[in-house]
């Protein structure tokens, strides 16, 4: 489940608004929203292996990410209650 989004344009494309950055990945975007959505444990999301679910480290130390292509990922917080903070990022 969804808490909250650090990033206005993630919620907007979650909410089934169009987002102009996101249009080239969009439909896969949509996809891993829906699958972090639908989570119940953060390990729910091991499911496809094509998420590659993975801890971060760094500034990012605490979030997980799902990974929409070789250049964009989901990125999130996971609490007791569900997903927050989420936001689609190129962090390379």
């Amino acid at each position: 489940m969804i808490i909250s989004f650090s990033c206005k344009d993630t919620e907007k494309l979650a909410n089934g608004r169009r987002v102009r950055r996101f249009v080239n990945f969009e439909r896969v975007a949509l996809r891993k929203i829906r699958q972090l959505q639908a989570a119940s444990q953060l390990d729910d999301l091991k499911v496809p292996p094509g998420n590659m679910l993975e801890p971060l480290h760094g500034d990012r130390q605490g979030q997980h990410s799902i990974r929409i292509n070789r250049q964009f990922r989901v990125c999130f917080r996971w609490t007791k209650a569900g997903a927050e903070d989420v936001e689609i990022v190129d962090y390379h």
